[in-house]
């Protein structure tokens, strides 16, 4: 059989991630803050791309000289790039002249103060060490106290043992006695926060309560040596053990109630970030929300002219790679100016779309929160379900009934007595109201919140679904819960 050469034409779908579409998604995804960092990446690496300080005036804009768009899409052409890049015909007028122009403006932010914008916050070692540098003592004891208070962990607990500290000494002028390292552990114990450099709860509630002048009490006994009876409310049991009256014992419980187990924490805890939302949702005069999107800070991009005037002319054989080289940036810029447009647009439309499917939840709260799915939104808009995916992590959304991210907005729903669904999120608030109205003394259990739920709401769940949301608010199981009163 004879070989031979044939042309068959064949007809066939590929999906291809152009430039464009990469950059598209790429941005998407960004939170307001690595978009801006993107951006201005992209002005310092590309020199045809320039920051516009102010809107130009159509006279202004017309005055500029115009590059020869045949040219350059006849060029592009003769590069062999690919439609998706170089088709300015598409969006010529749209993005070439005018560049990104930020559509709304937002309504000014109030920003932190000066002095959270300047100043280090202090945290629990910069706090103790101050106290220990105002405390007259001998050079030996304070480096125990230092290395104490670098052993501390975030809650204020020390963490090594009193022989570890005595070792820690035998690099310098010998290992530090036990008594030396008691009698520095004393000195930051008596520092504030009261409870500090505590090695157990035990000791750091008893620390508290001698600060407060009851020292040798009840309270401190209870702390001390019947803390496991208090965590399972055993408080008859502690009367017993202790001999006393059981209203006696409920009086300490209370005192040391007001206690704080973790006297570090409130140093240590995190700086809080500050959320900048992605879009506003305003009600308007005729009760209607309107959606603004927050572009404030936003660089206002536009094309160089100068670099377009360099396209348009001839190139010769000396500067054709720096032709070559402007060309791709001129590329590079229009796709990220593209993207761009495109993705606040997106965002526009999936916030007006929460809106419209939220609207209950915005007048009347929590309790009409509806279930919603990113395929509802999806539908809604006209997109894919991963695009929706993406333009809801780490975006935020500014209403009036405060800051939320916008994936705060998608929970399954439970099934009702009227065949829909409520919200998760309306259930488990359900749970916890019911929670917080029982007796202390007889706990609700969770097939008895079932039958409330179902009796009260119409929401019909199974045990272990409350077991789930129950845990996930925190709140204890109901023989944690019960308090013995005799």
């Amino acid at each position: 059989m004879a070989l031979e050469q044939r042309l068959n034409l064949r007809l066939s779908q590929k999906l291809i991630m152009t430039p464009s579409l990469q950059q598209a998604i790429k941005l998407l995804q960004l939170s307001r803050l690595e978009l801006v960092n993107e951006i201005n990446q992209e002005l310092v690496a590309n020199p045809v791309l320039e920051e516009g300080q102010e809107t130009m005036a159509p006279e202004q804009l017309a005055a500029q000289p115009q590059p020869d768009k045949g040219k350059i899409e006849e060029e592009s052409r003769q590069d062999g790039g690919t439609g998706d890049d170089d088709d300015y015909d598409a969006f010529w007028r749209d993005y070439l002249d005018k560049g990104y122009e930020p559509r709304h403006q937002g309504e000014p932010m109030e920003g932190p103060s000066y002095e959270a914008t300047l100043s280090k916050q202090e945290n629990l070692t910069d706090h103790l060490t101050w106290q220990l540098e105002m405390t007259p003592i001998d050079d030996r004891r304070r480096e125990i106290a230092e290395a104490i208070i670098g052993n501390l962990n975030a809650d204020g607990y020390l963490d090594a043992t009193i022989e570890e500290l005595q070792a820690m000494g035998s690099d310098g002028g010998g290992a530090y006695t036990e008594e030396e390292v008691r009698a520095a552990l004393a000195i930051v114990q008596s520092f504030d926060p009261a409870g500090v450099a505590a090695r157990d709860l035990g000791e750091c509630l008893a620390l508290q309560i001698r600060h407060v002048g009851l020292s040798g009490t009840r309270a401190e006994r209870i702390v001390r040596e019947h803390l496991d009876k208090m965590r399972s409310h055993d408080y008859q049991g502690i009367a017993t053990a202790l001999s006393c009256d059981l209203s006696g014992v409920l009086e300490d419980v209370e005192v040391i109630k007001h206690l704080d187990p973790s006297p570090g924490l409130k140093y240590n805890s995190p700086r809080s970030h500050y959320v900048t939302p992605d879009a506003y949702v305003v009600k308007d005069e005729d009760g209607e929300y309107k959606v603004t999107l927050n572009e404030d800070g936003l660089p206002r991009l536009r094309i160089s002219h100068t670099y377009r005037r360099m396209l348009e002319q001839g190139a010769s054989a000396a500067d054709a790679e720096a032709k070559e080289f402007v060309r791709e940036k001129f590329r590079s810029a229009i796709r990220l100016i593209k993207s761009l447009d495109e993705r606040q647009r997106t965002i526009m439309k999936v916030a007006v779309s929460l809106v419209k499917h939220q609207r209950d939840f915005l007048d009347f709260g929590l309790e009409r929160i509806r279930p919603l799915r990113l395929r509802d939104v999806a539908d809604d808009i006209q997109m894919h379900e991963s695009t929706v995916s993406r333009v809801v992590r780490n975006k935020y959304l500014f209403t009036p009934r405060g800051l939320f991210e916008m994936r705060y907005f998608f929970h399954a729903g439970v099934p009702d007595d009227r065949g829909g669904e409520v919200s998760s999120l309306s259930v488990k608030q359900k749970i916890k109201e019911i929670v917080d109205g029982e007796d202390s003394g007889q706990p609700l259990s969770d097939a008895a919140i079932v039958k409330i739920l179902e009796r009260n709401y119409g929401v019909k769940v199974a045990r272990r679904t409350v077991a789930k949301y129950r845990g996930e608010l925190r709140i204890l199981s109901s023989s944690e819960r019960k308090v013995t009163i005799s």
